[in-house]
């Protein structure tokens, strides 16, 4: 293999880690390039990668004038989301991986991999893009170097990691310490749906995924290495690698506390990182700060607390839906600088999407003249890639290198029934349960029932990248002497009425309910006990200007004592499913509040 090197630059690249060196060297011998190069993440370099893909048609510029230094991507129609049901964590023995992961031996999984790479990379670049997941300077960060013959994915790594020099040099100082850094190695390879894989070896850092040029399939930094690979590493290094967003929420008196909270999917995840406060709260002083709206590394910090980073540095967010209404700071996020992947585009070439406003696109995602007979305008999946920074809410402490103390951790899913408002759980063991047992009703569009009930343990379902019974022991082993844990609470949106409709308004006045949490981690707030927490009543929350019927006051505040008894016989079912690896903890705290249930 006689690849060249192009560095696009002039400077030396310096002394490069042996293992580092040697393993570009194998996978290059593999994948055969024409060219090598290693990227710096410099605006040069970006530059360049953008005048390629730009002359290629891979990349197409928008409405400068609205849209400064913007641009569009339109991925093949059969790659066009994550694909779970071709990703494989591949560890030893398969009970390692769980119920809840597809596996394949490490052996066989590296050789059906090896044999798709064989000779992918013959007439493209290979890109050496050396990141870091988090703060540069932050002892919870954790460095990776990804491999790909993909320029798009080098464009979306700078936005969302700290990619470049300064990760390179990290990632040498620590090699020479003995650390180690995950190795992800990726390719488009033919973008065809019966050649694509994505394997991922916890034991040995390790991520190869080949056959998708897509986002999450793609961009390995994301959930492939800051959840799926950094949960089993968590795990063995003692803290923890959530899907989860990290929200500041400061009070008129100027204290901020930090709040971690995990959703699944369509459940209003970014929409509460970034939220505004009613008109009253914000004449009163109330702030939001925006900390991440996808992933949250937690650790133990000295005084017993809980520490969070938010490793990304992008936003790779959902388009449709986004509005001025539903998330204002996110679309004035995306006003420049942003690379927007399988939006339409309006007649003068501002990208589009479904629910942004009333104006009819020219043209949709594949790029034919938009017609309805041909489906959205937008694919339901088209996604935007913007840096952090750009964010109006965006936390002066968002790269703080020891993170923000954590006040509450937050569950919550889709229920249109059932569930209140909000709770808060008992203790520690208890809040793992609720975490453990959460999950969110199906609509008709998604799956063709309605009402299917799916859990969703923490919202890692698709992301843990080890057996979920060994997951939630994990999580248990933080309750220790001297731990100052979070209080944890479950939250519920979207109850509905009698009639169908929506009980709470949500959005920005999910903040209400934010600030009776607050106050119960300070000791200020009271609570109602019940088997299943402590509730609000509709007089403890801040209620102003707010005008609820009788059946929300109810419905919002209360609980159906015989429909959760058969709501904890479904978790009794559940934990179950994880066999004789489930912690005794979790499956004594079931029945007891079963028990109290039944009396």
């Amino acid at each position: 293999m006689n690849a060249a090197v192009d560095l696009f630059k002039t400077d030396s690249q310096g002394s490069r880690l042996e293992a580092l060196n040697a393993w570009v060297a194998e996978v290059a011998a593999l994948t055969q390039p024409d060219r090598i190069h290693w990227c710096d993440g410099s605006d040069t370099e970006n530059a360049a990668l953008v005048r390629q893909m730009q002359a290629d048609g891979s990349l197409l510029p928008l409405n400068a004038d609205t849209h400064p230094n913007s641009w569009l991507h339109r991925s093949s129609p059969s790659d066009v989301a994550r694909v779970e049901h071709l990703t494989f964590v591949c560890t030893p023995q398969q009970e390692d991986a769980g119920p809840n992961n597809h596996w394949m031996a490490p052996a066989e999984a590296h050789a059906k991999m090896d044999a798709l790479f064989a000779g992918c990379m013959r007439g493209r670049t290979l890109y050496v893009v050396p990141y870091c997941m988090g703060p540069i300077d932050s002892p919870l960060a954790r460095c990776g170097v990804e491999i790909t013959d993909s320029p798009y994915v080098v464009a979306n790594m700078r936005i969302m990691t700290r990619m470049g020099a300064a990760a390179l040099a990290r990632i040498e100082r620590e090699g020479e310490a003995g650390g180690a850094f995950v190795k992800g190695l990726h390719s488009i390879g033919e973008l065809d749906p019966d050649r694509r894989f994505i394997m991922h070896f916890p034991g040995e850092l390790t991520i190869k995924s080949y056959g998708s040029g897509y986002g999450g399939n793609a961009l390995l930094g994301k959930k492939c290495h800051a959840l799926r690979i950094a949960s089993h590493q968590a795990r063995s290094e003692g803290w923890l690698a959530e899907h989860m967003l990290i929200v500041g929420i400061e009070n008129p008196q100027g204290e901020t506390h930090y709040i971690a909270a995990a959703f699944p999917s369509a459940c209003g995840k970014t929409n509460l990182a970034m939220l505004i406060p009613p008109e009253g709260y914000r004449q009163a002083g109330w702030k939001v700060w925006t900390i991440g709206d996808d992933i949250c590394w937690m650790r133990p910090g000295a005084d017993g607390r809980l520490y969070a980073i938010n490793p990304e540095a992008g936003f790779f967010g959902v388009a449709p839906g986004t509005s001025q209404k539903s998330n204002p700071n996110a679309l004035a996020s995306i006003g420049r600088d942003t690379i927007f992947t399988n939006v339409a585009v309006t007649e003068d070439n501002q990208p589009w999407w479904e629910g942004l406003d009333k104006r009819t696109p020219k043209r949709d995602w594949q790029g034919r003249s938009f017609d309805p007979v041909n489906g959205p305008a937008a694919h339901p999946n088209s996604r935007f890639t913007v840096s952090a920074r750009q964010c109006p809410s965006y936390s002066p402490r968002a790269e703080d290198p020891q993170g923000v103390p954590i006040s509450a951790i937050v569950f919550g899913g889709r229920r249109a029934s059932l569930v209140p408002l909000v709770f808060e759980a008992r203790d520690w063991t208890h809040g793992v349960l609720v975490g453990a047992a959460m999950g969110s009703e199906t609509t008709a569009a998604a799956t063709g029932a309605v009402g299917v009930m799916r859990r969703d343990p923490m919202a890692m379902k698709p992301f843990c990248g080890y057996n979920f019974a060994d997951y939630f022991a994990h999580w248990l082993s933080f309750d220790q002497a001297g731990a100052k844990l979070p209080k944890i609470f479950h939250v519920n949106w979207f109850r509905k009425g009698d009639d169908g409709q929506f009980l709470w308004p949500g959005f920005g006045d999910n903040l209400r309910v934010l600030e009776w949490m607050i106050k119960r981690v300070k000791g200020q707030a009271e609570a109602v006990e019940t088997p299943i927490g402590y509730l609000p009543d509709a007089d403890t929350l801040n209620l102003q200007d707010l005008s609820l019927s009788d059946e929300a006051r109810v419905k919002l505040f209360w609980f159906d004592q015989e429909g959760w008894r058969a709501e904890f016989d479904g978790i009794g079912q559940f934990l179950a499913e994880f066999g004789a690896r489930t912690p005794q903890a979790l499956k004594d705290e079931q029945r007891r509040i079963a028990a109290l249930l039944a009396g």
